[in-house]
């Protein structure tokens, strides 16, 4: 399918270079590489969501306890 997209024409220019480095006249197979790695990123975002999401519950209360301890330490570690 044709459809319109803007971009910058410093970002144009980057992708005509790439698509000429890779033997291509044009960059809309670039666009669509780009496309499909950033949907399957959002559909695995949404499993790891959904799969921790099943978890909720799943630990007794002193374990949580732990667990919540454990994480406190280790971001007051992060600068």
């Amino acid at each position: 399918m044709r459809t319109t997209v803007e971009i910058p024409d410093s970002q144009r220019a980057r992708l005509l270079d790439l698509a000429a480095r890779r033997g291509e006249k044009g960059f809309s197979r670039l666009v669509q590489e780009a496309v499909e790695r950033m949907l399957a990123e959002d559909d695995s975002r949404k499993s790891r969501t959904a799969t921790a999401l099943a978890l909720k519950g799943s630990l007794g209360a002193k374990a949580a306890d732990d667990l919540s301890a454990s994480i406190a330490r280790i971001r007051s570690t992060w600068r």
